[in-house]
């Protein structure tokens, strides 16, 4: 086998046409990140998330992110007018920790940008921001009481009786996981009923607009929220790969939804952590029949029709918390361990960035031999990443194409307040 690996300069967004060729026609482009706050990885993705758009017609970016803020910010950008003042004011409904994944200037400068070009296209034709995670139960809750008492339906009831069955757990996801562990009296039937007569009244209704249409959208996609949500507080208490797989099977559903809702000839562009992006069946995820998006669009869709971008740096800078709940800092990241898929880069390419593709790999150790892979996750200890924070892959087969950055430095947050309510800390540190 080939130690020596096939590269593409990466300096400026010019040299993203290597991985825009071989993107080619596919329906769904995943742009992954290494860790949860790195400058680079965000400022790369929106560089080839704007060719995406501008070049091949894609027509919405679905991130690692909860439904209700992230559709806040879609309704923001596909204004006529800049009614939400600035993109750092909007962003501040990011306020759930951790704040600064998507609250923060390298979002703002996106979401200025989203803004800008939607401004002269018609509102049909509007590139659209949405959220694909689980976490948001009460906010959804709340959400579908507005839209179903501003509608005055059928559906009052269902949502009033889902929401007073939460009630006494007190906005608390962690309070009501353990307190229906080991019983049957939770809140399942409840979601579970108000999502169908949620639907059932929203098919014998007609939207006039497509305004009207993605917000009947976004109160069902609420309710899916609220059902999916329930299952993964009540698997998550009891270990295991159960909740994971929830989390990322409505990630997936999310997706199909807003590709469906957009048309048959419509592109997602996904941002998620490489442990979401990358296809799960490559890593030591597999054991454990632990899946993923990366994996479960794959199989759905078609490898032709989906294209994975793994991205990664050999050291420098990042903003993560020390435990789950705590305030960001920035933090050192270390060279990367003796063996791994960053260290082999960093010597070949001595201190350069790159690009690499897939196709461009085979007969090399990249196709056949397991690296581990830094995965950092919003909780991050250095001084340990070496017992877990690297994920064995077959780098080829997990990803299409992988964006090397040599040295990193930490993301821009925003100075937000995190509101009381954390998810629950069940993740080891490369989530």
């Amino acid at each position: 086998m080939k130690t020596f690996l096939p590269t593409h300069p990466l300096r400026s967004a010019a040299d993203l046409d290597a991985v825009l060729s071989a993107i080619g026609d596919a329906r769904i482009v995943l742009l992954g990140e290494a860790s949860h706050g790195t400058h680079e990885y965000y400022t790369w993705r929106a560089a080839l998330s704007k060719r995406l758009i501008q070049e091949k017609g894609f027509n919405f970016i679905a991130v690692e992110g909860d439904w209700p803020d992230c559709f806040d910010v879609n309704c923001a950008i596909k204004q006529d007018q800049k009614a939400y003042g600035s993109a750092a004011k909007l962003l501040q409904t990011f306020s759930r920790w951790p704040t600064w994944m998507w609250g923060n200037w390298e979002i703002a400068a996106l979401v200025d940008w989203l803004h800008a070009h939607n401004q002269p296209r018609p509102m049909t034709e509007r590139i659209g921001f949405y959220g694909l995670d689980v976490y948001s139960l009460w906010d959804s809750l709340q959400e579908i009481l507005q839209f179903v008492n501003k509608q005055g339906d059928g559906a009052v009831a269902a949502a009033q009786q889902a929401f007073r069955c939460f009630e006494p757990y007190g906005d608390d996801p962690q309070e009501y996981a353990q307190a229906v562990a080991f019983v049957s009296d939770d809140c399942e039937d409840e979601v579970t009923h108000m999502l169908q007569t949620l639907r059932r009244q929203l098919r014998n209704t007609t939207a006039s607009t497509g305004l009207e249409r993605e917000t009947a959208f976004a109160a069902e996609q609420n309710a899916l929220v609220a059902v999916n949500a329930e299952r993964y507080y009540r698997a998550m208490i009891k270990g295991g790969p159960a909740s994971w797989n929830v989390r990322d099977g409505h990630m997936m559903e999310t997706l199909t939804r807003l590709l469906d809702l957009h048309g048959p000839d419509s592109k997602a562009i996904i941002w998620e952590h490489n442990t979401h992006i990358g296809d799960a069946r490559f890593t030591d995820m597999a054991r454990d029949n632990t899946i993923n998006i990366g994996q479960l669009a794959r199989e759905q869709y078609g490898r032709d029709q989906v294209f994975a971008v793994g991205f990664g740096s050999y050291q420098g800078s990042v903003i993560a918390g020390k435990r789950w709940g705590a305030p960001f800092e920035v933090m050192p990241v270390p060279n990367a361990i003796r063996g791994s898929w960053e260290e082999l880069l960093h010597k070949q390419l001595q201190g350069e960035n790159a690009l690499l593709l897939s196709t461009e790999l085979k007969g090399t150790v990249a196709m056949k031999q397991t690296f581990g892979h830094r995965a950092i996750g919003v909780v991050y200890r250095p001084q340990f990443e070496q017992f877990g924070n690297y994920v064995p892959s077959l780098m080829a087969e997990r990803y299409d194409a992988f964006l090397f950055i040599d040295q990193t430095q930490a993301l821009h947050p925003l100075p937000t307040k995190a509101d009381e309510h954390t998810p629950p800390d069940m993740y080891p540190w490369t989530e």
